[in-house]
């Protein structure tokens, strides 16, 4: 079974950046989208980027556009989430996911790692 790990995470002030990691170890990520999601505190989790297998689409949450860049890099079986312009209100956990091989973004999630506290505060 796939299994994710995310990395990355931290604090950082406002204006900051991180870049998360979503890995695998015993699988290739080649043909599987990874989507990036994040829950915080008494809210709802929720989407805030995709990639597809092949790298060629992407889609963001509205709110992080223009900040927040996915991309892959398949010899290193790592999905990235760099994320600039920080805001304290992305402060959450966040995590990689992916839905079955060959599927898509739009398909439900099925595999996820175990999340990455992100927390932008002064």
């Amino acid at each position: 079974q796939l299994q994710l790990v995310e990395s990355g995470g931290g604090l950082v002030q406002p204006g900051g950046s991180l870049r998360l990691s979503c890995a695998a170890s015993e699988f290739t990520l080649d043909y599987y989208a990874i989507g990036w999601f994040r829950q915080a505190p008494g809210k709802e989790r929720e989407g805030v980027s995709c990639i597809s297998s092949s790298g060629d689409i992407t889609n963001y949450k509205d709110s992080v556009k223009g900040r927040f860049t996915i991309s892959r890099d398949n010899a290193k079986n790592t999905v990235y989430l760099q994320m600039n312009s920080l805001k304290p209100e992305d402060t959450a956990v966040y995590y990689c996911a992916a839905p079955n091989v060959g599927w898509g973004c739009s398909d439900s999630f099925d595999y996820w790692g175990q999340g990455t506290q992100v927390t932008v505060s002064s």
